[in-house]
């Protein structure tokens, strides 16, 4: 606690003392002040401006406390200041007071119980930091919430001082001028419950329900008018159109169907999409095929004699299809069809809020659900288009190994297929614009792996500009490295430098549907576009273009598509893990260190060294970490990172435990099977631990013991 807290601790505790010791409470009983009622008149009428200077500060001293007695100070200040005057002083003695019990519930609790409760608060917050002014004000409508209690609570959530001070003033008006008015009266009433009927009561509950009903009906306004230009079909062919059948679209399909709804599925080109055909799986297909390659090449290591490591190339490429074939069936259209799903092949375009046209059939629905996908981002280099380039979409086509391969980009995509092409015996360059390879990861990740890389024989070129490429004789292409231009020559060339939205040809302009500057469709926290018939799901909308956040999406999208007339659900991005399958894998759920410096989140660090891990060095995997970040003084996780063996499969347990709330004292409580890759994170748990173990405890502890050995 620190000096400001106890200062305000003091100061209250020093006001309530006397409040008690001298029994202050008893001068705010409505008997006693209906009985001195002339004898206050007329001490005002003598001192007017000095009454209504003590008034006013008295007022302002039991609302700052939270002290019971407002109601009756109000009714007192109708009936001795009259109406108007009585209003001025309390509607801005209310709200000063307010205000002070708001600043003091901010300065000795806010920081706690966001620190403790921030993760299930964190939609909470969002709301407020965007719409804070408006709850606040229909909540200061209606009297049925005390407003000592509104006081307290929104000082621990994220509004401003002074938008808290003025939404209170006008808020509070309403309750005021009524009590103040029932004042006037004072000697006709007989208790404080008959200041407000029942009648009055339901008023004040509908006035602020009215702000509430008033934005539904603004939106619903909103929507009409969109809509407005439009003719609604008087049927409908279908419940839900789903345009693209990869992640996003298959599963929004299958919810859909499973649900009893009649839905349709669009697709131009293969189904599964991206992750079956183009990206996922093949791709972790050829990365299984390059570890056999490294670990063949790694047999002196396991005691077996030396091999020579031959790949056959196109052996490996035809495994790739084959598991592509294997997998296949299970986003099919047989499958698909079997579960209830109508299963259109052919170039979607929406031609009006409900109609989707299918190389010329027109398709009607209450709701459309757009999941088109991305593809491979081509970069704007001179002399790239007369290149045969390769992108994560055409490398799959390749049937020779090229000797050598340059690769643009060092995300995810570009280190696993570059690190993967060097272990099946290509020449490969990286090169990259930013001064780290994987630069979402923090600095010891991406130094990490560039360690492994280099000395994997991998040529990395970090803070490189392509400048231009030229297909002559020998391809080759400039970079720019710290103003001065080096040459790289290759055979081949892939594209890792990110993918693009496709929106393109589907008349999304035409029927209102906006798209941001990154070329994603905009969708709000329900995936609705700006077009509210139409909504959006998987790499077409972002903010992550995961396999799984596509799946994730597309289960709000299309529970909101069908049944968002009686619920909505936001969607919950609040712990969102990601993994790159590089060998070592990397693995990722929540903040890391770069990102939490960048929100100004205080955090702690624990780590824990995989190289001294009983089954990673048994299976020749000793290397690598296990990073956590914890909130300050507490074992709440806010992120952590794996970089070793199987670090895919490892970061799962941290994604269920900061999904459910679970600290690492959780973690460490539980018990691991030996020897396993999973004790890793337990260790990482008793590191954390041991860095806090109590050390003037354990001296007595210790004390006791000699002690016991006599």
């Amino acid at each position: 606690m620190n000096k400001k807290q106890l200062l305000v601790l003091a100061v209250i505790g020093a006001a309530l003392f006397t409040w008690f010791a001298l029994d202050l409470g008893q001068y705010l009983q409505l008997a006693l002040v209906q009985e001195r009622i002339e004898e206050l008149r007329s001490w005002y009428g003598q001192n007017p401006l000095l009454a209504g200077l003590v008034y006013f500060a008295v007022y302002v001293a039991v609302t700052g406390l939270s002290v019971p007695g407002a109601a009756v100070m109000t009714l007192a200040g109708g009936a001795l200041f009259g109406f108007w005057y009585a209003l001025l002083l309390v509607s801005f003695g209310s709200t000063i007071g307010a205000t002070l019990a708001f600043l003091v519930s901010r300065t000795l609790l806010r920081d706690w119980v966001q620190g403790r409760f921030g993760r299930q608060l964190k939609a909470i917050n969002a709301g407020f930091a965007r719409d804070g002014a408006f709850y606040l004000f229909t909540l200061r409508l209606v009297p049925l919430f005390p407003f000592f209690v509104i006081n307290l609570l929104m000082g621990l959530l994220p509004i401003g001082v002074w938008r808290y001070y003025w939404v209170s003033q006008l808020g509070m008006l309403p309750a005021t001028a009524v009590y103040v008015n029932a004042g006037t009266q004072l000697g006709q009433l007989q208790s404080l419950s008959g200041i407000v009927s029942p009648g009055l009561l339901g008023s004040f509950v509908l006035l602020g329900l009215f702000p509430l009903l008033a934005r539904f009906l603004v939106a619903w306004l909103a929507g009409r008018r969109k809509l407005a230009d439009w003719d609604k079909p008087a049927r409908f062919d279908t419940n839900l159109i789903v345009i693209g059948a990869g992640s996003a679209g298959l599963v929004a399909a299958l919810i859909a169907a499973t649900v009893k709804a009649k839905v349709t599925l669009v697709e131009r080109d293969r189904m599964g999409g991206d992750c079956l055909n183009t990206g996922c799986v093949p791709s972790k297909a050829l990365i299984r095929s390059a570890r056999m390659a490294r670990y063949a090449g790694r047999a002196e290591e396991f005691g077996l004699a030396p091999m020579a490591v031959e790949v056959r190339f196109g052996e490996v490429m035809r495994r790739v299809h084959r598991v592509i074939k294997t997998i296949e069936p299970h986003d099919s259209v047989e499958r698909f069809t079997s579960l209830g799903v109508d299963c259109l092949q052919g170039e979607a375009r929406i031609v009006s809020p409900w109609e989707v046209e299918v190389d010329g059939r027109r398709i009607s629905a209450p709701r459309i659900v757009l999941a088109s996908g991305a593809r491979p981002r081509i970069p704007a280099i001179p002399g790239l288009d007369a290149i045969d380039y390769l992108t994560s979409d055409t490398v799959w086509s390749l049937e020779q190994l090229p000797e050598r391969l340059l690769v643009l980009g060092a995300g995810p995509i570009g280190c696993e297929l570059a690190q993967a092409f060097s272990a099946l015996g290509s020449k490969v360059t990286l090169v990259t614009h930013a001064e780290r390879i994987m630069p979402r990861e923090d600095p010891e990740v991406s130094g990490h792996m560039a360690t492994v890389f280099i000395a994997a024989g991998i040529d990395v070129r970090c803070a490189a500009e392509p400048l231009s490429f030229d297909g002559g004789t020998e391809n080759s292409c400039v970079l720019s490295v710290d103003a001065e231009q080096q040459t790289v020559r290759f055979d081949k060339v892939l594209l890792a430098v990110g993918r693009t939205a496709n929106v393109e040809h589907m008349g999304l302009e035409s029927v209102g549907v906006d798209c941001n500057r990154q070329g994603q469709v905009i969708v709000d926290e329900y995936l609705r576009t700006t077009m509210p018939t139409i909504l959006a799901a998987g790499d077409v909308a972002g903010p992550y273009q995961f396999t799984h956040m596509a799946s994730h999406q597309a289960w709000y999208a299309a529970v909101n598509a069908l049944f968002g007339r009686f619920r909505k659900f936001r969607v919950d991005y609040s712990v969102v893990p990601w993994a790159t399958f590089t060998d070592p894998e990397v693995g990722r759920v929540g903040l890391n260190e770069i990102e939490a410096i960048e929100r100004g989140i205080a955090y702690e660090v624990s780590r824990y060294d995989i190289s001294d891990l009983d089954r990673a060095i048994a299976d020749g995997e000793a290397g690598g970490f296990v990073k956590v970040l914890t909130a300050p003084g507490s074992d709440r996780i806010l992120g952590a990172t794996i970089v070793g063996y199987h670090a895919g499969e490892l970061i799962n347990e941290f994604v269920m435990a900061m999904k459910h709330g679970l600290g690492l004292n959780k973690i460490l409580g539980t018990i691991h099977i030996y020897p396993t890759l999973g004790e890793s994170n337990k260790f990482l748990a008793g590191e954390w631990r041991k860095a806090r173990k109590p050390e003037k405890l354990l001296r007595w502890v210790e004390r006791y013991h000699r002690f016991v050995r006599g």
